[in-house]
């Protein structure tokens, strides 16, 4: 591609409305990863004794271990969030962006 191509596709509002709303949903959602996981490693680091309590009792699976896996599954979740949007409202805005530049 040449410059005055990128310079089209720079220059499109729904391409600074793409890179917007991209951003803001990759920092939010990254955001909500980064908290829970150092809360969890606070936790354990700081407070290790709230994570030790068994879930029943004379049981040895403790509260720790599905916190630890809810984050993580939490983490899948928040990847399928973002390919959605990537895949729906992302990519129709790309579409349009290529449309609107291929004129």
């Amino acid at each position: 591609m040449s410059d005055p191509i990128y310079e089209q596709v720079r220059g499109n509002p729904k391409f600074a409305q793409l890179v917007k709303r991209r951003g803001r949903l990759a920092l939010l959602l990254s955001a909500i990863v980064l908290v829970s996981y150092y809360a969890f490693m606070m936790v354990v680091a700081f407070a290790p004794q709230i994570l030790a309590v068994p879930l029943t009792e004379g049981g040895s699976l403790t509260v720790g271990a599905p916190i630890g896996a809810a984050i993580i599954i939490i983490s899948w979740l928040l990847t399928g969030v973002y390919s959605h949007f990537a895949n729906g409202p992302f990519e129709q805005l790309n579409n349009d962006i290529v449309r609107e530049t291929l004129k």
